[in-house]
């Protein structure tokens, strides 16, 4: 698997990249005019990181969103906003769909030129934790992205800073921090291939029995480095990353199926229930039978 800083170019003439997918996050086309796509390659189906800032619309799919050390769930209307260098992974459960947009406003660049845009400062400091976009402002946000894909020019950039202008007097309660920990990785990195390849390892196999020794050999790495960069780049142990992708995969199972905990709790990789339960109870603040009921009760 290649490095995970993924490098972006917006297309000539254009001051952000807009692209869109319909089906798989690998089919990537980016957005040149109104009816005039280019594909690119896709990033977003693997664990990656870039300089640019980002904000991600889904319309349609679901599966688990990975943002920083954060570790949760995504449906269709899932609106996130990204920091500069923050790892970050979608892993869809099937076809999905959406629209991205992408931008670089370093300190020194023009749009820090116009006093207006400096309120946006705190905005895009706090986006470094990622930001989950909810309420009348991922509505309005949601809608002016559509009208992104049907300007060009002026008019697009024009609607591009309502967005951002949007955003950053959005209310509190619309915007919620998804890392505990602000991540601003360098640029280059020796260890970053081989962190994506761990990720991508423990997302395939959580459900089995994965042992730390398996992935320093495809790592290459000691036992030491391993604990240190991973920590680094995934804000989690070796032994919580594994245990929160578990933890999420077993909620979905209590949300959705009616298996009994003990089944869930090995088919998500719990080789004990006991300690199951006691992680459930100590991330969740519930235990699994509650989270249940008011997961069905939230739906009903």
């Amino acid at each position: 698997m290649r490095g995970i800083r993924e490098t972006i170019h917006p297309p000539g003439g254009h001051s952000f990249r807009l692209l869109e997918w319909s089906q798989s996050l690998r089919e990537v086309d980016s957005v040149i005019s109104p009816g005039r796509t280019v594909r690119v390659p896709g990033a977003g189906n693997h664990w990656h990181f870039h300089p640019e800032m980002e904000l991600t619309l889904f319309h349609t799919g679901q599966g688990t969103r990975f943002v920083g050390d954060h570790i949760g769930p995504f449906a269709a209307g899932d609106l996130v906003l990204l920091g500069e260098r923050l790892p970050h992974y979608w892993h869809p459960k099937g076809a999905s769909s959406g629209i991205s947009v992408q931008w670089h406003f370093p300190d020194d660049h023009p749009f820090w030129g116009f006093p207006e845009n400096l309120v946006l400062a705190e905005l895009f400091k706090r986006s470094g934790h990622g930001i989950s976009i909810t309420g009348k402002t991922a509505e309005a946000v949601s809608s002016l992205m559509g009208e992104l894909t049907k300007s060009m020019g002026t008019g697009q950039l024009g609607i591009f800073l309502i967005i951002l202008a949007r955003l950053g007097r959005a209310s509190g309660r619309d915007l919620r921090l998804l890392s505990a920990s602000a991540f601003n990785l360098p640029s280059e990195s020796a260890h970053q291939a081989a962190m994506a390849k761990a990720v991508r390892h423990l997302i395939a196999s959580f459900r089995d029995e994965v042992h730390l020794e398996d992935v320093l050999k495809i790592t290459g790495m000691s036992r030491a480095t391993f604990a240190r960069q991973f920590k680094r780049h995934s804000g989690h142990s070796f032994s919580g990353f594994l245990n929160r992708l578990r933890l999420q995969a077993a909620c979905r199972e209590l949300e959705k199926s009616d298996r009994g905990i003990l089944d869930i709790s090995l088919a998500c990789g719990f080789p004990h229930v006991s300690f199951f339960n006691r992680l459930f109870r100590r991330e969740m603040r519930c235990n699994p039978t509650d989270y249940r009921k008011r997961s069905r009760a939230r739906k009903a």
